[in-house]
């Protein structure tokens, strides 16, 4: 779905398109919450805009890229990645926090299946909102100008070497998803809900808060060295939280990496928008986050192979190759 709404991003506007992706939230939550058979929950799930990894995989993101990307200076490009990944990263930490609702709502006799139902109608009254807010992005097609508008042409080969390159990181990240993170603090140290929502926000706001950081980099180092350079430390760090006595040695080695990790997010769009012309931006976004989900998708189902076989620690050891 992502690579369709990257093709159709050259051609048709892209506020519509956005409006429809909103309209597939707002449809993704409310089914969750009043559908109940297995089967359909499953297609749901598949042709709806959940992300289980919580990362920037979506329908959206090709066309938010396109979008922000036109209404910027080139020197700007990369501080605007920051502060949109800044306030993307925020948002999902505070997201990370309700997921404790729940447990809270528990004492007003509200069960825990009734309480999530209800937040999937809250995560579709959030895209009824993210709607509106679409609604005013000016009407204005993403080739404005281009007699002919291309999906992907002149540059097609540096797309599909970063897609490549993307592709192997995101496939040693999927070891270590969120979804199987919070599985592995459940069971190695018997946290509650409550406290792993805490973290995972924490967490987010840690990772937020390095994107400016991650701008200011890549200012004086360069947008590939600011990539590279910070993943070394990140790196270390997950490897020793796999070995750790304690929990609060192993979340606090989390967290460094969360502080880490993610400065790689606004250098890495910057540097895809910057090598492609115009008109391909929508069509190389997709073509480049696409693959990270494809082989992200791989490598959760060997780390539950080993979870299986009591091999705990080696997902976040491979993770980080």
């Amino acid at each position: 779905m992502t690579i369709v709404v990257g093709l159709l991003g050259a051609r048709h506007d892209l506020r519509k398109l956005l409006l429809g992706a909103a309209g597939l939230m707002i449809v993704t939550g409310v089914a969750m919450a009043v559908v109940h058979e297995y089967a359909l929950l499953l297609v749901v799930a598949f042709a709806g805009t959940l992300n289980p990894s919580a990362g920037s995989v979506s329908v959206f993101v090709p066309l938010e890229y396109a979008v922000l990307t036109r209404e910027v200076a080139d020197a700007e490009r990369t501080r605007m990645f920051a502060r949109y990944s800044l306030v993307g990263a925020l948002a999902s930490a505070v997201g990370a926090l309700a997921a404790a609702t729940p447990e809270f709502v528990a004492s007003a006799g509200i069960d825990r299946l009734t309480a999530i139902k209800l937040m999937f109608l809250l995560y579709a009254l959030v895209g009824m909102a993210g709607g509106l807010l679409y609604v005013r992005i000016p009407r204005r097609g993403a080739a404005a100008g281009s007699a002919v508008p291309s999906a992907l042409g002149p540059s097609r080969a540096i797309v599909l070497r970063l897609a490549a390159l993307f592709s192997l990181d995101a496939f040693a990240g999927g070891f270590v998803v969120q979804s199987l993170l919070a599985l592995w603090l459940f069971e190695k140290f018997d946290m509650s809900l409550t406290a792993a929502g805490l973290f995972f926000f924490w967490s987010g706001v840690l990772s937020a808060l390095s994107f400016p950081v991650a701008a200011w980099l890549s200012l004086r180092f360069g947008l590939i060295n600011t990539m590279v350079f910070t993943h070394i430390p990140s790196s270390l760090a997950l490897i020793l939280a796999a070995f750790a006595p304690t929990l609060p040695v192993m979340l606090a080695l989390l967290l460094i990496r969360a502080a880490l990790s993610q400065m790689d997010v606004p250098t890495r769009s910057s540097y895809v928008m910057a090598v492609v012309t115009p008109t391909e931006r929508s069509a190389a976004a997709s073509f480049t986050s696409v693959p990270r989900s494809l082989f992200s998708a791989a490598s959760p189902a060997l780390a539950g192979v080993l979870f299986a076989a009591s091999y705990r620690a080696w997902p976040l050891v491979i993770a980080e190759r």
